[in-house]
């Protein structure tokens, strides 16, 4: 029998992660990076309550031959590629079957950064606090990715922040980023969508309806 499930929904999820953010601050000057789409509507409630600035970095994961839903790496924005090496070499994954993935899903992250993004550009990073949050951590693999982007993007600290996590990816996450927060760490997954009552896919205009509302109330913040 399926146990009591946590989280009504990303939003819900979104409020309880930044509650225990708000516990483990302050966080003057941090910039929240969502990871779209699934991530959007927990960050935008962890931006709009802790009163930090959203924006986004795409991941794409590399899905498996065969088994796309398992990871075998992941992209992100910045040309940056990290390996599953544990699936590559089990599964025997050669390089061009690799290579050619990423070339597929590379379209689909210009995609996204158009569709998201437009003509905006992303906020410096360099010498602040970046907060990355998804809906979930299963593999790990996007986000190990969106940890080395904003390494290499300058950012001072890198702290993700999730609703729910397999255990061993939130181990092996707390050696490559400075602070990893999770509200609730199953012993079996299963799956992240698991853990959710409404686990819908988030879409295109969700993402974008977010973040406009997101940038729009900044803008009117820095008007007073």
């Amino acid at each position: 029998m399926k146990p009591n499930i946590p989280f009504p929904d990303r939003a819900r999820a979104g409020l309880g992660l930044a509650e225990q953010l708000a516990s483990e601050g302050p966080w003057k000057g941090a910039l929240v990076l969502a990871l779209p789409r699934g991530g959007v509507p927990v960050a935008y409630e962890v931006a709009s309550r802790l009163g930090l600035e959203l924006d986004i970095l795409v991941v794409r994961k590399l899905g498996l031959p065969g088994n796309p839903e398992l990871a075998m790496g992941a992209i992100a924005s910045g040309g940056v590629r990290v390996l599953n090496e544990d699936v590559v070499h089990y599964a025997h994954v050669p390089q061009a079957t690799i290579d050619l993935a990423a070339e597929r899903e590379t379209l689909e992250l210009e995609r996204r950064e158009r569709v998201y993004r437009g003509e905006r550009p992303l906020p410096s990073l360099q010498g602040r606090p970046v907060i990355l949050i998804d809906d979930g951590l299963a593999t790990g693999a996007t986000m190990r990715a969106a940890i080395e982007a904003a390494k290499r993007l300058g950012a001072e600290s890198t702290i993700v922040a999730v609703p729910v996590g397999a255990p061993e990816t939130v181990g092996q996450l707390r050696r490559l980023a400075d602070r990893v927060i999770c509200l609730y760490t199953p012993q079996e997954l299963c799956a992240i969508g698991y853990w959710y009552r409404d686990f819908n896919q988030v879409s295109d205009a969700e993402v974008q309806e977010l973040l406009q509302r997101a940038w729009s109330e900044k803008r009117k913040n820095g008007e007073r």
